[in-house]
């Protein structure tokens, strides 16, 4: 296995990477915290890999070539109500855990919706019970909005999750300092107009 200071790449999915993400969500950990069955198909993932969008992002994280996490960027609506909004999902292999895999995706992930979507709002879900994911997400600006009661069903019995959002400002630098100077410039004219009455004054009492 890679060393822990093995350069962790961060790049787009491909269908050669189907045995890979196989690989990943057959790890019990990485299973239980997401949607996914016991006994994923290969052809399953080979199947997803082709069918990605070209607006959509699946990232997988890899080190020394191994692939050891994944992190899907989906639009969440074709409405143009909500082209503003995007939806994260993602994983990493059980041997992997805290080791950066996370931190490397998620960063990739967010300089895509950022700097290339402009998206204005990321959502997500995660079970309740994942403190590691939580403390990921926390990291990244992600906050809980509400808890989806039984929301998903897990080695026999019902889970709850959390429904978390990272909001960013939705005005651009060069809109904040135009709206600046226009305030600056309206807090000039009270003054201005003051001068020129006090001039006005002085003219009608000589």
């Amino acid at each position: 296995m890679a060393s822990r200071r093995s350069a962790i790449k961060v790049r787009r999915a491909e269908p050669r990477d189907a045995e890979a993400l196989h690989a990943t969500f057959s790890t019990p950990q990485a299973q239980a915290g997401t949607l996914q069955m016991p006994l994923p198909s290969i052809e399953l993932w080979r199947k997803r890999l082709s069918d990605v969008t070209a607006t959509d992002y699946l990232l997988v994280a890899e080190v020394d070539g191994v692939v050891v996490g994944n992190l899907g960027l989906h639009a969440a609506s074709t409405s143009p109500r909500r082209k503003h909004v995007a939806s994260i999902g993602m994983s990493v292999h059980d041997d992997w855990h805290n080791r950066g895999v996370g931190s490397a995706l998620m960063s990739t992930a967010l300089d895509i919706a950022d700097n290339w979507h402009n998206y204005l709002r990321l959502e997500l879900t995660v079970y309740t019970d994942n403190a590691a994911a939580l403390a990921l997400y926390r990291k990244f600006g992600f906050e809980i909005e509400g808890t989806l009661k039984d929301y998903a069903f897990r080695d026999g019995r019902y889970t709850d999750a959390y429904t978390m959002a990272r909001l960013r400002s939705a005005a651009p630098a060069s809109s904040t300092s135009l709206t600046t100077k226009n305030t600056k410039s309206t807090k000039k004219r009270p003054e201005t107009h003051r001068k020129a009455a006090k001039t006005a004054r002085k003219r009608t009492s000589s």
